[in-house]
């Protein structure tokens, strides 16, 4: 007898295949079906080169945002279809599909009378959905990711993901660096908004067409770039690098420790009145008119200012950090706990909270801070979340009790030095930081370059053994 506890077992082999071919409507693999499966080789990086994207604005002819809304819709629906084809299997038959099934699913679909409109659109961009759908599958499998989801109209981002062969690139001569994008199924050239150039020379590996909710097109190219690391950056008379503590916060966005302070710009408390009043001009709209649909329009142009605001005030600022100092040092912020639903007493205190965490953008910036000091040959240290760095006297080293958040100013008892909190934080985080900092390249055999990102936890796993 069987327990109820025990798992059913996978479906395999001949079995398996016989389920796919009837029950699933899968074709067998035709092409080279005597010779072993392999695993597929990913193309290989040029030595020396980071992937780096790059984003423009792109203005849409009427037949190229038809056929773009075809597109966009098609990459919905096969993800759809890919995600109950592979859950299905699982649930219904205990048999496994991958990215292979999918890809000869997907040829049965476009060969079908009642969903032949997909053959309207390029087979590559498609692919591309269903890659992107089985990326979603093994984060899941790894524990990173929740289980992937349906994408919805008006709910998910239209978005088309073009490979090698989906797109023509041809340079301007004239103007390195600029030229005509022409996509799969389309005969002419993207009116893209050149606000800069990419590399000359270089080809590009993929693009990526987005629409955003304001209705604005952008096209993201990816391209594998050598980039020059910036000149080191050390204190006068000497070879000690310069460094930096970072505090993040929420009276001031950035505070330095040397009392810089950078204002947190507030962008959602800025229009959160004309925010107010869209919002009341939609819900008196009838559902399904094209009176709501303006008005959601409306709410989705000013969303994508604040968000065009936000992004250009972090890229500067993170850009303008990493410049100036050889080793940045922050905090290990857990944000996603931060962020959190609020609940239960004080919920309406904890919303406001989470609202200008989320509106401060701290997740961004430090993504910014990592890859850029990836880029330019910089160390971003990140120090454990549990040092004390606001209440820990940055002068004598004492540590005080916990101070509550409304505290902004606090005097040390053992040497009576006055501190700001943030500024203090900073002085903190920074020795820290560089102690940290040393440990790990003191370890390290000379000549060799400081990691990119050091944190916490690392020092002691790069530190010789016995």
């Amino acid at each position: 007898m069987t327990d109820a506890t025990e798992q059913p077992v996978r479906v395999t082999g001949a079995e398996a295949r016989r389920i796919k071919r009837d029950a699933l409507h899968i074709a067998d693999r035709r092409k080279h079906h005597d010779r072993a499966p392999t695993a597929v080789r990913s193309r290989a990086k040029e030595p020396g080169t980071r992937q780096r994207v790059y984003r423009y604005r792109f203005y849409p002819t009427a037949p190229q945002a038809e056929q773009l809304e075809k597109t966009f819709g098609a990459c919905r629906w096969v993800y759809n279809e890919g995600l109950a084809l592979r859950a299905g299997a699982w649930e219904q038959h205990r048999v496994s599909v991958g990215f292979a099934e999918s890809r000869r699913a997907l040829t049965g679909w476009r060969q079908a009378p009642g969903t032949g409109w997909l053959r309207e659109v390029s087979s590559t961009v498609l692919q591309q959905s269903l890659r992107h759908l089985d990326g979603a599958f093994t984060r899941f499998f790894k524990q990173s990711a929740k289980y992937p989801q349906r994408k919805r109209k008006h709910r998910s981002r239209d978005t088309a993901t073009y490979v090698r062969t989906g797109f023509r690139w041809v340079e301007d001569a004239e103007l390195p660096g600029t030229g005509h994008f022409t996509l799969a199924k389309q005969s002419d050239p993207l009116a893209v908004r050149w606000s800069r150039p990419l590399p000359a020379g270089i080809d590009p590996v993929k693009l990526s067409v987005t629409r955003d909710r304001a209705g604005r097109y952008f096209v993201s190219v990816l391209v594998e770039e050598r980039i020059a690391p910036l000149p080191g950056a050390f204190l006068p008379g000497g070879r000690e690098p310069r460094a930096v503590g970072i505090d993040l916060g929420l009276a001031a966005l950035v505070t330095l420790d040397d009392g810089t302070k950078v204002e947190h710009p507030r962008l959602l408390r800025k229009y959160e009145e004309e925010l107010a009043r869209l919002q009341r001009r939609l819900h008196r709209k009838k559902k399904g008119s094209a009176n709501r649909g303006k008005a959601r329009e409306r709410i989705a142009r000013l969303h994508a200012l604040i968000s065009d605001v936000r992004r250009d005030m972090l890229d500067q600022l993170t850009t303008r950090l990493v410049r100036e100092n050889q080793v940045l040092v922050v905090e290990d912020l857990a944000i996603v706990n931060l962020l959190r639903p609020a609940l239960g007493k004080g919920r309406r205190r904890r919303a406001g909270l989470r609202r200008s965490i989320i509106d401060a953008a701290w997740g961004e910036l430090l993504r910014q801070l990592r890859y850029k000091c990836a880029w330019y040959g910089r160390t971003l240290v990140i120090v454990d979340r549990f040092f004390p760095s606001t209440r820990r006297c940055a002068d004598c080293h004492v540590k005080g009790p916990p101070l509550p958040v409304s505290v902004r100013r606090w005097s040390c008892p053992e040497c009576g030095a006055a501190h700001d909190r943030d500024v203090n934080a900073a002085r903190n985080l920074r020795e820290e930081g560089m102690r940290l900092y040393r440990l790990v390249t003191s370890a390290q055999p000379p000549g060799r370059v400081p990691p990119p990102v050091i944190r916490a936890s690392d020092p002691a796993d790069m530190l010789p053994t016995a």
